[in-house]
């Protein structure tokens, strides 16, 4: 049995005591109520899918097609570090790299893709989020812009550089990621193309100096993984 102040049931403001207070009674088909620490709560369901948490690394097949997830976008989570007066966005990136045998050798190749205006090569790299980690981050990043998977390793270092585009400082978090999987289907397809190449042909083409020496960082390294 219950009390019920307004007829209305989507004006409810008091329901009484039920015979099993721990259980929720409902009241129409999303309206639920529940006694809790001796007061009667209203158990609302949550709608709308604002705060829904989605995995973005690797396809969904939704009726039968195979659909791509979409990047993040926008900036409200983005993280920003203020040296002075003046404030850095941040960024992580990764440089996806593999090895190909040979007849004599075992050779490093590396994955550059386009930039957004198609002007140059680059590494995918993007904003650090302030719901992730910088390799948590990195991995994202790679994933939507080049559309491969790997094991991100120890960070190569930090850059400093200035957006041309919106004049905006950086401080830029570098990674190696040791490719293992190329997806046919990434977020970022439809705008940026990838190629794999050596790691001289890479450094001729990239158009960021600072990536260039993060190349550099990573051929200095003891070849591992080559099996």
């Amino acid at each position: 049995m219950g009390l019920l102040l307004s007829k209305n049931p989507s004006k409810i403001v008091l329901l009484s005591y039920f015979l099993n207070p721990m259980v929720p009674k409902k009241v129409n088909n999303n309206h639920y109520v529940k006694k809790v620490n001796n007061n009667i709560v209203s158990l609302v369901a949550r709608t709308g899918r604002h705060l829904q948490r989605y995995d973005t690394v690797g396809t969904k097949k939704v009726n039968n097609d195979i659909v791509s997830p979409v990047a993040r976008t926008g900036r409200h989570l983005q993280r920003y570090n203020t040296v002075g007066t003046v404030g850095y966005r941040q960024v992580v990136g990764c440089i996806p790299y593999r090895y190909r045998k040979t007849n004599k050798s075992v050779e490093l190749e590396v994955l550059v893709i386009s930039s957004q205006k198609g002007k140059g090569m680059l590494f995918p790299k993007g904003g650090w989020e302030m719901d992730e980690d910088k390799k948590a981050a990195a991995l994202r990043e790679t994933f939507e812009e080049a559309g491969v998977r790997g094991v991100v390793e120890d960070e190569l270092g930090m850059w400093i550089y200035k957006s041309k585009r919106c004049d905006t400082m950086h401080h830029a978090y570098m990674f190696p990621l040791l490719f293992n999987e190329q997806l046919d289907q990434w977020p970022e397809q439809n705008i940026r193309q990838r190629k794999w190449m050596t790691a001289t042909e890479a450094r001729e083409v990239c158009q960021q100096g600072w990536m260039k020496e993060a190349l550099d960082k990573l051929i200095s390294r003891p070849m591992t993984n080559s099996n």
